[in-house]
């Protein structure tokens, strides 16, 4: 049997910087959240996207909607939410954000990979620094994890990295499959949309 993987695409944020919803900004003719949406159905079985409490997002048909219990409380409860969602079975869980639109498919295996070889969770490397996001994790490390820093009053998906056994892949090993890092754009302003 083929093995089950997880996606949870984060999509409760306020859109602040934005100044209105950006994940309904249409980029490509799609709205920007499909594009997330999309690029981890290429390597996942089962994708939850966790929206704020009132959301009524229009979501592609199989992919489940998962409600944050309280609005706005960060991506770590965010990612609690999606956990909660998934089927009992997945053990590997892939987390993006939803206003990632140019995810590179081969460069999320290769973060499910290393949680196969042993690590609770896998980043990459960029800049000399660990991005949080996209993260792939171990769920039976992640979950208890994730429980214990939301009860001390953590948000942070970095935290969560500090907190496992964490896999950092290295720039030069990742951008073979992305050269230009396109992975790791995000849309926090309407200054990062392209240009038409």
């Amino acid at each position: 049997m083929t093995e089950r993987i997880g996606a949870i695409v984060l999509a409760g944020g306020r859109s602040s910087r934005f100044g209105r919803d950006k994940l309904a900004e249409i980029i490509d003719g799609r709205p920007l959240l499909e594009h997330a949406i999309a690029a981890v159905q290429a390597v996942a079985t089962d994708v939850v996207v966790v929206a704020a409490p009132a959301s009524t997002a229009d979501l592609p048909e199989g992919v489940r909607l998962a409600r944050d219990p309280v609005a706005f409380e960060g991506p770590l409860a965010g990612l609690a939410a999606g956990l909660a969602e998934l089927d009992a079975s997945i053990e590997r869980v892939l987390v993006v954000a939803g206003d990632m639109p140019s995810l590179v498919p081969a460069v999320l295996r290769g973060l499910l990979d290393q949680v196969v070889s042993g690590a609770d969770a896998a980043i990459l490397a960029h800049d000399g620094d660990a991005r949080p996001l996209p993260m792939a994790l171990r769920r039976v490390s992640a979950e208890p994890a994730v429980r214990k820093l939301l009860s001390g009053g953590e948000r942070r998906l970095r935290a969560l990295t500090g907190a496992l056994e964490a896999a950092v892949i290295d720039e030069s090993a990742w951008r073979r499959h992305d050269p230009t890092a396109a992975t790791l754009r995000d849309i926090d302003t309407p200054d990062d949309l392209p240009s038409p």
